[in-house]
């Protein structure tokens, strides 16, 4: 199958800031499934340009990435697309322009970008404690939210 056919679930995060880390340790749990060949799988630590290569030439791409909103329910699956973006904790990047920016910018440079973007942004609790553990709360719901994810997968390969 070729790349413009697959669909790609990119986790980004960083897996030795507590919960960061979500988005690809769903990712490599996933893979490890026996999922559709329709989807491809990688991580990313970082958004914005550095990602934009990544992405180019797939059909489609899933984000899946955490996010920290003011009163949010730890381990709630917020489903965006660029239309309705909200700022997860990766994609948009101080040090680089946001992810929005990078696909404009990848569309007037005539990149083969991805026809459909869907993200994943799932309620964290803690960013910046040094661990490779989730924090209670997200470690309890972990199975139930990779559960979520691959339900959502099989309806978007259907």
């Amino acid at each position: 199958m070729s790349l413009k056919q697959k669909v790609l679930v990119l986790g980004i995060g960083n897996d030795i800031l507590t919960d960061d880390g979500i988005g690809p340790r769903i990712v490599q749990q996933l893979e490890k499934e026996k999922l559709p060949s329709l989807f491809a799988f990688q991580t990313a630590t970082v958004g914005g340009l550095e990602i934009l290569e990544m992405v180019t030439g797939f059909r489609e791409i899933v984000f899946i990435d955490a996010i920290k909103t003011r009163d949010g329910i730890p381990g709630s699956i917020y489903y965006l697309t660029p239309e309705n973006f909200r700022e997860t904790l990766h994609l948009t990047n101080l040090h680089d322009i946001n992810f929005l920016n990078a696909l404009k910018l990848g569309e007037k440079l005539g990149m083969e970008l991805p026809e459909k973007i869907r993200i994943l942004a799932i309620e964290i609790v803690e960013d910046m404690e040094f661990s490779e553990q989730f924090s209670p709360s997200i470690r309890e719901k972990f199975p139930e939210i990779l559960e979520e994810v691959r339900e959502y997968l099989s309806r978007i390969s259907d």
